[in-house]
């Protein structure tokens, strides 16, 4: 059975790499074998550092997934340095807060974009490149809480992540008979840079963590597991499908 989980011979884009969940999901592939893309619009030295100390092989690639015009290169590049490409996880992501009432149209334009618009361009990309090799292949992408609830204050965020779960559906319908499956993971309340001013705020803290069955925030490296199972073998008869990976939080 353990052999159905792991990620020996393969090769992962992960975009948004250098910290947080992109980080602990990174890593988790590769402990189980995979070779790495990390894609990041900054640069992410420790990240590739934690790779290769894993004894796996690394390419960092800075881009700005605010527009679709790196994705392309990005699939290249990735062909070029280690001739294939087997796994996606479509991670980079940005959120906004602020009243509805006082939304701006950059606000919601900024985070459509890299939510869902770089998503979908991305999994297309990295669809063709996979029909091309006649290898099928494994798209993960990262949705939210709020791709099951409305939440407060984040409207683009909510209906971006909405969308993830939407588009996740709807690919796994077109390509599952190219043997490439479609999933996503919903992460819960995660202690990351993204979540930093609802930990400082002792109200909402305390009201996400009283509603949390498991009675702590997320790490990092709760995600790893869940993508390892969605990347490999042993997930691939799971299709379509966002697993909700929150310490209980929904069945609250």
């Amino acid at each position: 059975m353990a052999n159905k989980f792991t990620l020996e011979g393969k090769v992962a884009i992960v975009t948004g790499c250098s910290t947080g969940l992109g980080q602990g999901m990174t890593l988790g592939l590769a402990e189980a074998g995979a070779d790495i893309v990390g894609v990041d619009y900054v640069d992410a030295p420790e990240t590739q550092e934690k790779v290769e100390a894993l004894g796996r092989k690394y390419l960092g690639i800075k881009a700005n997934l605010l527009t679709t015009e790196p994705i392309q290169g990005i699939v290249d590049q990735t062909v070029e340095k280690f001739g294939r490409v087997d796994i996606l996880i479509n991670n980079a992501g940005i959120i906004r807060r602020e009243d509805s009432i006082n939304f701006t149209e950059k606000d919601w334009d900024d985070v459509m974009n890299i939510n869902v618009k770089t998503v979908f361009f991305f999994s297309q990309a990295v669809a063709k490149q996979f029909m091309k090799q006649k290898s099928g292949g494994k798209i993960i992408n990262i949705a939210s809480m709020l791709s099951f609830q409305g939440g407060i204050r984040v409207p683009s965020y909510t209906a971006s992540k909405s969308g993830v779960m939407g588009i996740t559906r709807l690919l796994a319908n077109e390509w599952a008979k190219e043997n490439i499956n479609i999933n996503a993971i919903a992460p819960g309340y995660m202690d990351t840079n993204n979540t930093a001013a609802l930990k400082a705020d002792p109200v909402r803290s305390k009201a996400i963590l009283d509603r949390i069955p498991a009675n702590r925030w997320g790490l990092p490296s709760d995600l790893a597991g869940p993508v390892v199972f969605l990347a490999s073998e042993a997930g691939s008869y799971v299709n379509g499908y966002t697993l909700a990976v929150d310490g209980g939080w929904l069945a609250r």
